[in-house]
């Protein structure tokens, strides 16, 4: 039985880390970069109306729910460090928790914020549009990374746990 909810936690965390890995890319390949060619105020507001729609979306329970199964994964594998992928399990979960969920709680969220504020002059609007551009896509690069190392992780944790099923039989 534990068995079987450790295989549907890792399906449901790899399917997760690869779905939000692929969003991730779009915006570092090239929404951010499309983007950057609007007009400042364009930009700005599609980028706000993006946040705020987000919210809302089906996004939202994929986000938190692949977070939840990935930190419960790194939590279970040292109890069953002898059990072939867990190694795997744990590095998915840890890369993907902080790599992924604490990032954007600490830098992409802030930066979002204050995106949405009203800027008390053009020349501020311009300073926080032009930081905004860089560093949310830089760490947006990380979390694409980290998204994607984290779905290998489980990807190799469910074949490790085939291989060594296939060979007990």
């Amino acid at each position: 039985m534990m068995q079987l909810a450790s295989d549907i936690l890792l399906w449901v965390s790899a399917i997760g880390c690869g779905l939000i890995a692929g969003l991730y890319f779009a915006f570092s390949t090239f929404i951010m970069t499309a983007l950057d060619r609007l007009d400042r105020e364009a930009g700005r507001a599609a980028m706000n109306a993006i946040n705020s729609t987000i919210l809302g979306s089906l996004f939202m329970p994929l986000f938190f729910g692949t977070t939840l199964a990935s930190a419960v994964l790194a939590l279970l594998a040292p109890f069953r460090w002898d059990e072939p992928g867990s190694m795997f399990m744990f590095a998915g979960g840890l890369v993907y928790v902080i790599g992924m969920f604490v990032i954007t709680m600490v830098f992409n969220v802030p930066l979002n914020n204050e995106l949405n504020r009203d800027p008390t002059s053009e020349d501020e609007a311009a300073a926080i549009w032009a930081r905004y551009l860089k560093d949310w896509t830089f760490w947006n690069h990380l979390r694409t990374v980290a998204s994607t190392i984290a779905c290998g992780c489980f990807i190799a944790a469910l074949l490790a746990s085939r291989s060594s099923a296939s060979l007990a039989m």
